[in-house]
């Protein structure tokens, strides 16, 4: 038996634009002989809705597409997720597609509540297994959260199924692939039965989705791998135990952070019809990833970098602004910040006569530049990426409507100890980075001699409590214990503690990590709590 898989990407909302892709999907099974064609968790509306979920006519809208959809393929059965609609209540569901009509329904049954999940804000639990035929098989279709725990699995093979179909909308974190397999290599232990594993490919505002589909034979031996970050129609051949069809390469990690900071920015700036994107171009390694990242996502003429020197900014700075616009083929302007600087200055004087300059005016400047790249922005309509990373949303390294302000902050997940790892990573397919750019010390240049080490511990030693405390819920105690220095500990954490006003107002930006500062970091900004160090 041969089965479809759909490794697609989709919108929330578009309803007809998704569709249209599961049509594709479903003529290009036609032309392979496929038996069965599947799409992913809530394909046909998009994944997460959100409280769009709450809105009647979008479920209505839904339905009235998922029937078009099946009158469109009488003779292939399709399988396809979507938000289905009863009264008040919603189910996470999954439909099966047969004779031009729904010939089953099948209700998730784990509803994830977790890190980025709200599924239970939503959706009411099902409590049954659907077990179709198809090419002469019984299938178990499962979606998602349900067979990272056994019940469900165990559910479906007693009532007959021979495989396990598993459709699925998981957002991409690092090691996330090593995690499913592990989950589904579980189930198929357990079990006996072979694993189809369905996912979708695509960005969806911060999350983004990284299909890798894959199966898993009745001995848990990979059979079939799907490509990562991009989309595909698989035809994958199931015979007795097994499950055979192409087996992309593997990638390095820094790979494919590299194509989830691509796919991010590419699907945000076009589900969003922006014609551009705008990048404050700095000299530095952060700005020049970002542009880097978003030329090869969205070709060189779709990016517009601005430098914008002060009297703080070395030549070498700019020098290397214009070497990396250069290396890249992006079109590159240069506006001094200085007048206007100079103009904030004077309108200024008066409140602060007897006051000396301090931090103040170092926030001005970053603040001048956060001006001018908006005024940019509502003049041609290009979205500004901010280039702000991990370390400083984490220690408030930044400026509130100056190098925060944007629409997306497109490494706002990535520590600044990996954003050299992918500046080396992309070095080694071609330059774009000069190599001054990442040897040189990182500085914000906003006074004389200014490095970012002159207010903050090592980036290694930031990265790591970063990751330990943020990411992990360590105490600062348990950090210390490690072996990290007392102060440094006690000074990162508490940055992260008093910064979490200025992140409420950062833009978007793709989650690479378990924790991101977005969907699944709630803190409080008023809060009396202390963390022990």
């Amino acid at each position: 038996m041969k089965i479809a898989v759909a490794q697609i990407n989709t919108t929330v909302g578009d309803f007809a634009g998704n569709a249209a892709r599961i049509r594709e999907a479903i003529d290009r099974a036609r032309a392979a002989g496929a038996g069965l064609v599947v799409a992913p968790e809530m394909a046909l509306s998009g994944y997460p809705p959100e409280d769009l979920l709450y809105r009647n006519d979008f479920c209505d809208q839904c339905e009235a597409e998922l029937l078009r959809l099946a009158a469109y393929a009488p003779d292939v059965p399709v399988v396809v997720g979507h938000p289905h609609r009863e009264g008040r209540v919603r189910y996470n569901a999954a439909s099966v597609l047969r004779g031009g009509a729904i010939e089953a329904i099948y209700f998730k049954q784990r509803l994830p509540n977790y890190n980025v999940f709200d599924e239970k804000r939503y959706f009411e639990t099902g409590n049954r297994p659907c077990v179709f035929e198809a090419g002469g098989r019984r299938i178990g279709l499962t979606i998602c959260e349900d067979l990272w725990f056994p019940q469900t699995a165990t559910q479906a093979k007693s009532a007959g199924a021979e495989l396990l179909l598993s459709i699925n909308a998981s957002p991409y974190h690092r090691n996330k692939l090593a995690q499913r397999y592990q989950v589904m290599g579980a189930r198929v232990k357990e079990t006996g039965l072979p694993v189809l594993y369905v996912h979708w490919v695509g960005g969806q505002d911060e999350l983004v989705f990284d299909g890798a589909s894959f199966g898993l034979g009745a001995d848990g031996a990979v059979g079939y791998q799907g490509e990562t970050f991009q989309e595909a129609v698989d035809i994958v051949e199931f015979e007795g135990g097994r499950l055979s069809g192409p087996v992309a390469r593997p990638l390095t990690e820094e790979e494919t952070i590299y194509r989830a900071l691509e796919v991010g920015v590419r699907d945000y700036v076009g589900k969003n019809r922006f014609p551009g994107v705008l990048v404050g171009l700095s000299g530095g390694i952060d700005s020049a990833l970002v542009a880097a990242v978003c030329a090869d996502a969205l070709g060189p003429d779709r990016v517009h970098a601005v430098m914008m020197p002060s009297d703080y900014t070395a030549g070498m700075s700019v020098e290397d602004a214009r070497e990396i616009a250069r290396l890249l083929g992006i079109h590159y302007t240069e506006i001094p910040i200085r007048p206007v600087f100079e103009a904030f200055r004077a309108q200024l004087a008066p409140a602060f006569a007897g006051r000396a300059e301090d931090t103040t005016e170092e926030n001005l400047q970053a603040r001048t530049r956060g001006t001018l790249l908006m005024a940019l922005s509502n003049k041609f309509g290009w979205l500004v990426v901010s280039t702000g990373n991990k370390s400083e949303m984490a220690t408030g390294y930044a400026t509130l409507y100056g190098d925060m302000a944007g629409g997306y902050a497109l490494i706002k997940d990535v520590v600044k100890t990996l954003v050299y790892r992918l500046a080396y990573w992309r070095n080694e397919r071609g330059l774009v980075i000069p190599q001054r750019v990442i040897d040189r010390a990182p500085s914000a240049e906003l006074r004389p001699d200014q490095t970012d080490q002159d207010s903050l511990p090592p980036y290694e030693v930031v990265d790591a409590v970063v990751e330990r405390y943020m990411e992990r819920d360590m105490d600062p105690e348990e950090i210390v214990g490690l072996g990290y220095d007392p102060e440094a500990v006690r000074r990162v954490v508490g940055l992260i503690r008093v910064n979490e006003y200025k992140r409420r107002q950062a833009p978007p930006g793709v989650r690479i990590t378990p924790r991101g500062f977005g969907k699944d970091w709630r803190y409080p900004i008023t809060s009396g709590f202390r963390p022990k160090a």
